[in-house]
């Protein structure tokens, strides 16, 4: 399925988000500080971290790499979601000063993250889902257009019939051109914001986890 991430992702939140409020229901919203709280802020940030190294690591990986690209682009997307929406909780609806600027980069990230996956999904693919690459759209455009030349005016039914159905390949064949050049210039605008903003974002994440740490046991 297309968009079975996204379907798995909104399936663990609603079982989160029911756990959430029977639990609040019975106990009131956990504060930050809880054990509650610590553990939703813990399995979130986690979750974070790993959606941010495994998936790179496993482009990177050049020698025996484990597990299709799709494959790990659907974990990196469940736990890009379900990871911030744990934070989201553990917050306890207070977004003051630290907590307040995480939240705010956390929702850029994850925002931005959809656009990522928008301009993912439409990219040229074959009907098995591998992406289409440019060079070879090329060559298969080159020889289609040598084929509709060499016969620009066919006199038979049958010639007729070859002419517009090489004509209606080259007009897909064109479109996806178009599509992966602005894929292209799309994936690479996304990336100069996606990036900075990620990075932004655990850094104010690790700065207001070394703040809690000092304040909630050093100083006691």
């Amino acid at each position: 399925m297309r968009y079975s991430e996204l379907l798995a992702s909104l399936g663990l939140v609603v079982a989160i988000t029911a756990a959430y409020f029977a639990l609040t229901s019975a106990t009131g919203v956990p504060a930050a500080s809880s054990l509650v709280g610590h553990l939703m802020g813990i399995v979130g940030f986690t979750l974070m971290l790993l959606t941010e190294t495994l998936y790179s690591l496993r482009k990177r990986a050049m020698r025996r790499p484990r597990g299709s690209m799709r494959a790990w682009l659907r974990v990196h997307i469940i736990m890009g979601i379900v990871g911030p929406y744990l934070v989201l909780l553990h917050t306890a609806w207070t977004f003051q000063g630290l907590a307040g600027v995480l939240t705010l980069l956390m929702v850029l990230v994850v925002g931005s993250g959809f656009i990522g996956r928008y301009i993912y999904a439409a990219v040229p693919r074959t009907a098995d889902g591998v992406v289409v690459e440019a060079q070879e759209l090329t060559e298969q455009l080159t020889g289609l257009r040598a084929a509709d030349a060499a016969d620009p005016n066919p006199t038979t039914d049958a010639a007729r019939r070859e002419h517009r159905a090489i004509e209606r390949r080259i007009r897909r064949l064109e479109r996806q051109m178009a599509a992966l050049r602005w894929q292209r210039r799309a994936l690479a605008t996304w990336h100069a914001v996606h990036i900075p903003i990620g990075m932004a974002m655990f850094v104010v994440a690790f700065t207001h986890i070394a703040a809690t740490v000092y304040y909630s046991t050093l100083l006691r």
